[in-house]
């Protein structure tokens, strides 16, 4: 492969760009196949300050990956769920996690998480 490729007029650097955030693909892997709330992502991603997983879900939703959909109800009630372009990374993401699998495996590290809700 030769690639003369400098900053973002790189296809990998605009991919990384778009989804090398922090806790982005973490999101983008939970709601592969889910529509999830904001609680829900919470739980899903501890690890994560509500304050960096809303900058991220608003990254995602501006780089039109994920939708946003808010309920007009008391409390309100957000939902968030991948676009037709969020679902076309979907395969990135089972390669990932194929990747990051075979190392922990390799280096003796314990998969606390299965794919077999992303495996179509």
């Amino acid at each position: 492969m030769d690639c003369n490729c400098t900053d973002y007029n790189c296809p990998v650097g605009k991919t990384i760009e778009l989804i090398g955030g922090k806790y982005k693909s973490l999101i983008l892997w939970h709601l592969i196949d889910n529509t999830l709330r904001f609680g829900e992502l919470r739980k899903l991603i501890p690890q994560a300050t509500p304050k960096m997983l809303t900058q991220q879900l608003r990254e995602l939703e501006e780089a039109n990956l994920i939708i946003r959909t808010v309920y007009p109800v008391v409390p309100p009630k957000v939902e968030y769920k991948l676009t037709d372009l969020g679902i076309s990374i979907k395969s990135i993401l089972q390669a990932m996690y194929n990747w990051g699998a075979d190392y922990m495996k390799d280096n003796g590290l314990e998969i606390s998480c299965s794919m077999n809700t992303h495996s179509n």
